[in-house]
């Protein structure tokens, strides 16, 4: 996979090594609710390889056979992604979760799943995709085209509207809120040693919070991630990258694409897929926008 840092900005997909989570140098839901009841089924969680390691982003159901995530959890990928809606994935350590063969070519076959709750896919990256290496055109969007269908009972989500998020600028878009999603890690206090707030890496459940915009680009929709912002919930965190927000239309309107700080606080940068850059290219995929 391309590099995760540039300069102050991390992408947020989550690094699985042994069976642990860890920070990759690249933002769960901070301050988020527990998705337990399953009220966003068509969320799911993606796991694949690169040449560095397994890893997990989230991604959004958006037609019976694709899901929607971001760019850095596609580019790069060797092998299939493997795709859950179950909304809890492991409890505690160790993860129980899918192991290559063979590392170094990914997942190859339905043996390496030892469930039927994991679908394979093929990950596809936005030809335009700069690797956040041009902060005009990062088209951070990635998809996932399903080898079946998502399970019973998992409706697609609505992409959203052409230019949906216009809307919602200022002086409007500070008091809007953005539902994020994804199965990233939650930052808490840990149960010992030093009790300042970090990553955890369990349980690995899907969660939910509500954002407050803070700044829309031609790109990017910047959010404030501060669960101690009394308008919202918090922000988002290593491995909820490519995970969506829900505008206040209940369209999909981005994907989570990168944080500014190692502890996922503060801020979080959205990568738009109201735009048509990104709009046509996922028309080239059967998925359509909201009118």
């Amino acid at each position: 996979m391309h590099a995760r840092t540039k300069a102050v900005l991390a992408g947020a997909a989550a690094l699985l090594t042994a069976g642990l989570v860890a920070p990759a140098p690249a933002g769960a839901v901070t301050g988020g609710i527990e998705d337990r009841t399953n009220i966003h089924e068509n969320v799911g969680m993606l796991v694949f390889y690169d040449g560095t390691g397994r890893y997990r982003c989230s991604g959004t159901l958006v037609s019976e056979t694709v899901v929607l995530t971001a760019a850095h959890c596609t580019a790069g990928t060797v092998g299939r992604t493997l795709v859950t809606f179950d909304p809890v994935v492991d409890e505690t350590a160790p993860a129980d979760l899918p192991v290559a063969a063979n590392p170094a070519a990914g997942y190859l076959g339905p043996e390496e799943t030892d469930t039927a709750d994991w679908i394979a896919g093929t990950a596809s990256t936005h030809p335009q995709y700069s690797d956040f290496t041009d902060r005009d055109n990062w088209n951070d969007v990635g998809v996932i085209v399903l080898e079946e269908p998502a399970p019973a009972g998992v409706e697609p989500a609505r992409l959203a509207a052409p230019n949906e998020l216009e809307q919602y600028r200022q002086p409007r878009l500070n008091s809007t809120l953005f539902r994020a999603v994804g199965y990233g890690t939650e930052v808490r206090r840990p149960d010992s040693g030093p009790q300042r707030p970090t990553p955890q890496s369990f349980p690995i459940l899907r969660r939910y919070t509500d954002v407050v915009g803070q700044k829309l680009t031609p790109q990017i929709l910047q959010v404030n991630g501060n669960e101690n912002d009394d308008r919202g919930g918090g922000g988002t965190c290593f491995g909820d990258s490519g995970g969506p927000a829900f505008g206040p239309t209940g369209h999909v309107v981005t994907v989570t694409s990168y944080g500014y700080t190692a502890n996922c606080r503060y801020i979080d940068g959205l990568q738009r897929v109201d735009i048509p850059v990104v709009q046509d290219w996922l028309r080239t995929f059967g998925v359509t926008p909201a009118a």
